[in-house]
């Protein structure tokens, strides 16, 4: 008997993942009411082709499925996407936004502090904002006055949904974290890079490891407005998102640097 090589497991792994044995955000939440999904969540993903009958058409889109005893459950990417408090059932899938005064993380200079609850594509929208509200704004005279932000928010809004579609929820007590000092931004999200990915290779190639939830964050439109992209929903699943943060960043009149260091835990780093 031979013991089987890192290579061979994880091959072995990724081929019981794709027959479906192993995809976390598709597994069901046997502790969890199916009445925990609330309609005016999950009625925004349906289509004039979408089935006519509710319970038909949440198994369709995954959002409902079966325990190992054939209990009807909501899904992670159900309670993630459906429910109002998915936090209430997995306890970590919030994002913990502070800000602090000065360049320390010490809770004697904090200036604001919220923990961002809800469906995933308001986490999203709420952290985009606390940003927005926390940021410093440069004024310039050109010769009328132009605010110009401390960050890049098409590269802070790219980042955001990349921690959220991207992390491992299957990582218990372990948190999204949106930290913002006087000099930077740090986002951590929990779990490494998917797959084959390095750090490196970030901007260069794609991979996913919550399949069907990005497929549902892929059709959930922008939440507002004022969004400084060209993007019209929260996805597009090209692989687009670190190449924009960075590009973004890059170009930003605040950025005092043209190297960016990536980590898994940090996607974004002026």
């Amino acid at each position: 008997m031979r013991k089987l090589t890192p290579d061979i497991l994880a091959r072995l792994f990724q081929q019981r993942s794709q027959a479906r044995i192993i995809r976390f955000d598709e597994q069901s939440v046997t502790t969890t009411p199916r009445e925990c999904l609330n309609k005016d969540l999950w009625a925004k993903f349906k289509t004039s082709l979408a089935p006519k009958d509710d319970d038909e058409f949440l198994f369709k889109l995954k959002l409902l499925t079966l325990d190992e005893d054939g209990k009807i459950c909501p899904s992670v990417s159900g309670l993630l996407m459906a429910s109002e408090q998915p936090d209430a059932f997995l306890t970590s899938a919030f994002i913990q936004a502070v800000a602090y005064r000065g360049t320390e993380r010490n809770a004697a200079y904090q200036l604001d502090a919220k923990d961002i609850t809800g469906p995933l594509d308001v986490q999203i929208y709420e952290a985009y904002r606390f940003v927005e509200r926390n940021m410093k704004v440069r004024a310039v005279k050109e010769p009328a006055r132009r605010d110009i932000p401390q960050y890049a928010m098409q590269a802070v809004f790219e980042a955001l949904v990349n921690a959220v579609a991207h992390r491992d929820y299957s990582i218990p007590c372990s948190k999204i974290r949106l930290h913002m000092f006087s000099d930077r931004l740090e986002i951590f999200s929990p779990g490494t890079i998917a797959n084959t990915l390095t750090i490196e290779s970030l901007p260069l190639r794609q991979a996913t490891r919550n399949e069907l939830l990005t497929s549902l964050l892929a059709r959930c439109p922008i939440p507002f407005t004022d969004f400084p992209g060209e993007r019209k929903f929260l996805m597009d699943k090209r692989g687009e998102g670190v190449p924009i943060i960075l590009s973004a960043s890059e170009k930003h009149p605040f950025c005092k640097r043209k190297t960016f260091r990536t980590t898994p835990s940090v996607p974004l780093d002026r």
